[in-house]
């Protein structure tokens, strides 16, 4: 390291432009590849506190003379654990374009939301070759590291194109979104805890059971209720049929029958019409962070799950698909395993009330629900402090289909009863084959 590096400290803390340059001169020999301006080119939001440095957040000072700085140790700290991370640039995860809606939206707790900055990029500049060249003012770093020189580009069909980064480093931003998460989540808490009450700004407006902001002027009780117009349909022949989209914003929300629907759900392992939906259940209902077989099983489970458990699984069990055998499209019966039938093996913490469940859910699988014999789940915790991606417990997909529908009799057993092979009536003669690959164009919205 540089001696002017060294004399910029004051207290312990450097500047912004000498963190900057420690920052490049200590991961000089990283395999994942760092980017000068780690605190003084965006994203860095060093002004508002903090700078994220690859899964981490390093906080940001006011010193004398109303300069910004950083502890050197804290930057040290981050630079020696991104060091250690180990990279198979072969191991790679699909990041986009996907079509429909952003996969951003389960996520926008956090400003950093690396995946709509990459594509915004990638599609701003015209592709990778463009955003690799180094224009003046550009910036290309997401929390200190420089996803250009590792992003790959494939070309399928010989049109369509794809971005994939290696596994370990979307593992590492997906840290540096949830360090992230927690930092403005506990600001913003010290903050409510300070401030004064105040009434809402708009009093016509009110707040449905679900929470969701409505208005006298847009009621929904104009809307029809949905009742099963749409069962057993395909859906890529009733998506092709003039009017669909008008008719489906008609009828208010199948789940939580409290707002219009804006998108027809559907299965994407069987093809069959779930039912119109709202825009917020769609969103609730999406996998977090699915890639080719890998998701976060995020907080909004617990409503999937536990609160409104009866209204969702009925709405899964309007795939005559499912339905006949009883089970959830691959993602969801990975996600119930990791959040239901895996809960006591989850680590805990203490807490100043009692203990906290230890880091996030995440569950992977290898193989297909096309092949059950030789699909395996594996459920592991991220962002554990006594062990990172920690694995809890590996189960075959036969045995994880086998308590659900264990689980599911007792939890819903008006479900479970107009499920399974011998409920034939309204069935379709003949089914579509289950989709063995989850990593194609489109089947990433669940």
């Amino acid at each position: 390291m540089s001696e002017r590096v060294m004399r910029g400290r004051t207290d312990g803390l450097i500047t912004l432009v000498a963190a900057d340059s420690l920052w490049v001169d200590l991961t000089a020999d990283s395999a994942v590849p760092t980017a000068s301006g780690a605190f003084t080119c965006s994203p860095a939001r060093a002004r508002v506190g903090y700078v994220l440095l690859g899964g981490h957040v390093v906080a940001t000072v006011r010193a004398s003379g109303g300069q910004w700085g950083v502890r050197e140790v804290e930057v040290r700290r981050a630079a020696a654990e991104l060091n250690a991370v180990g990279m198979d640039r072969q191991d790679l995860v699909r990041i986009g374009p996907f079509r429909g809606a952003s996969r951003q939206e389960c996520n926008e707790g956090t400003p950093l939301r690396w995946r709509q900055r990459i594509t915004g990029e990638l599609q701003e500049l015209g592709g990778p070759e463009r955003a690799a060249r180094r224009e003046v003012g550009r910036p290309y770093h997401l929390a200190g590291i420089d996803w250009r020189l590792m992003l790959v580009e494939l070309t399928r069909d010989g049109t369509q194109r794809t971005w994939w980064l290696p596994r370990a480093v979307v593992r590492l931003l997906d840290a540096a979104e949830h360090a992230e998460t927690q930092w403005v989540q506990a600001a913003r808490t010290c903050q409510a805890s300070a401030a004064v009450t105040e009434p809402p700004s708009h009093p016509r407006q009110a707040r449905d059971a679900g929470g969701r902001q409505t208005s006298p002027e847009c009621p929904t009780a104009s809307l029809r209720p949905y009742n099963k117009e749409l069962e057993g349909q395909l859906y890529s022949v009733l998506s092709r049929k003039p009017g669909t989209s008008r008719r489906v914003a008609g009828w208010a929300c199948a789940v939580c029958r409290a707002a219009p629907a804006t998108v027809l759900d559907h299965c994407h392992e069987h093809g069959y019409v779930r039912a119109p939906v709202c825009q917020s259940c769609n969103t609730q209902e999406r996998p977090d962070h699915l890639y080719s077989n890998d998701i976060r099983v995020a907080n909004r489970y617990t409503r999937l799950f536990h609160t409104d458990t009866d209204d969702w699984l009925r709405h899964w069990h309007r795939c005559p698909g499912c339905r006949a055998r009883t089970t959830l499209p691959l993602p969801h019966l990975a996600a119930w395993t990791a959040h239901i039938a895996c809960r006591s093996l989850r680590p805990t913490h203490r807490a100043p009330r009692g203990r906290k469940p230890c880091g996030v859910l995440r569950v992977s699988w290898t193989g297909s629900q096309n092949a059950p014999r030789s699909c395996l789940l594996t459920v592991a915790v991220d962002f554990c402090p006594a062990g990172e991606h920690r694995v809890l417990a590996r189960v075959p997909y036969r045995e994880a289909a086998e308590r659900f529908r264990a689980w599911l009799a007792e939890t819903a057993p008006a479900v479970a009863a107009a499920a399974g092979p011998d409920r034939l009536d309204g069935l379709p003669a003949q089914f579509r084959p289950v989709i063995a690959d989850t990593s194609g164009e489109d089947l990433e919205l669940f």
